[in-house]
């Protein structure tokens, strides 16, 4: 009897011990997108003042991580486990930003940092991002940025400009929070373009 009930536990354990271990969450990966999300307006008639964005832009620390993240209490964040970016956002937003701001100012006007040799700069453009996250409830996206030109020549200091974006996502889903990220950097080019 005794060896009997051994070679139950000996057979039961194991599988007790399987069903306890913790199954790895599936990965879903995203990105922003290269294209803008909505269609681009005509570029705008300006100056034809060559613009270079610097590349070093910077993000607030929830989002030099590589996960998705909400806002989570009165000053908390809550990463969203097995949702990550495909590519950092201290790398992709930049290039977007460039790209929007190219569309909306016209070909060969905006350049990010360090522009081709032989383009002639006539401002050099510095964005900071100090907020961009959900609600908990992901029911909007905020961006809060700001910005200043300097000039390749500078004659007076910089003016600053600020910007404050809402963006209400259609639904709870990861997918339409990361959708809403790329949204809001289109909406933050618009901005920049559109400040005197």
């Amino acid at each position: 009897m005794k060896r009997r009930d051994t070679l139950i536990l000996v057979g039961v354990v194991p599988v007790l011990l399987a069903g306890c271990a913790s199954t790895p969450v599936p990965m879903h990966w995203y990105e922003l997108k290269s294209a803008p999300p909505e269609a681009p307006p005509a570029a705008r008639a300006g100056d034809g003042a060559v613009w270079e964005l610097s590349g070093r832009m910077r993000l607030p620390g929830p989002l030099e991580r590589d996960t998705l993240v909400v806002a989570s209490g009165a000053a908390g964040v809550l990463p969203l486990e097995g949702h990550r970016w495909v590519e950092p956002l201290r790398d992709s937003i930049p290039v977007r930003l460039a790209a929007d701001l190219a569309l909306l100012r016209g070909e060969g006007l905006v350049w990010l940092s360090p522009a081709p040799p032989g383009v002639s700069v006539a401002r050099r453009l510095r964005v900071e991002i100090d907020t961009l996250v959900a609600d908990e409830a992901r029911q909007t996206l905020r961006l809060r940025a700001r910005w200043w030109f300097a000039s390749a020549t500078p004659t007076a200091p910089p003016t600053m400009e600020m910007a404050d974006i809402r963006i209400e996502l259609p639904d709870r889903s990861v997918d339409a929070l990361a959708a809403a990220h790329r949204l809001a950097i289109w909406r933050l080019a618009q901005r920049i373009t559109a400040a005197p």
